[in-house]
């Protein structure tokens, strides 16, 4: 859903780079023209290729965060922390964010429009419930449940009002913690009932 918007991104800025390059190369030396048509277009273009380039996975009960520079490592058994965050916009997105001593690793959910959304895989969503489960973090546990409710939401093909982590949009937008926020435990515990 993301990918192809960050690639129109990239092409648009460097349309645009290069749009104003040809202006100023009227007015102005082709090398300002050149530079300034760098300035325009490179950031832009390379912020969204690296974005295209995110990875994350689970392998047992450690996720990793590959960036396209560097890679993150979080054991789920051993984490410390573990929230639930919301971020509440025209594109909302739901992501479990956790960490431990040394290091944070956010894992996107799933991403809602005013006309659908996209969620996580099923497989996905149940290997990363069990590992949060695997050690002895209650607010993991909290979200592992909140997981489970909605692979059986999705399982019983229940509408998007039916399923946790649509709920969690909602609990955001109602209690006006926009553009972003993080859940309590209790709510968390409240998005399955």
């Amino acid at each position: 859903m993301i990918r192809p918007r960050l690639r129109g991104l990239a092409v648009v800025s460097v349309v645009l780079g290069a749009l104003v390059a040809v202006v100023v190369g009227l007015f102005a030396p082709v090398t300002v023209a050149v530079l300034v048509g760098a300035i325009i277009a490179v950031p832009t273009a390379l912020s969204a290729l690296l974005a295209m380039r995110r990875r994350i996975w689970l392998s047992g009960t450690t996720v990793h965060s590959c960036t396209g520079i560097r890679t993150k490592s979080v054991n789920l058994s051993l984490a410390l922390s573990a929230e639930l965050v919301v971020r509440a916009a025209r594109v909302s997105q739901v992501a479990l964010r956790v960490g431990d001593n040394t290091r944070r690793v956010s894992v996107p959910l799933a991403l809602y429009t005013a006309d659908g959304g996209r969620e996580l895989e099923v497989l996905a969503l149940r290997s990363l419930a069990d590992a949060l489960v695997s050690g002895d973090l209650v607010p993991a546990v909290a979200m592992s449940d909140a997981l489970i409710g909605q692979l059986r939401a999705e399982a019983r093909g229940a509408g998007l009002e039916e399923r946790p982590l649509f709920r969690a949009v909602q609990l955001a937008r109602e209690a006006s913690r926009v553009p972003e926020t993080v859940l309590t435990d209790d709510e968390v515990v409240r998005l399955v009932g």
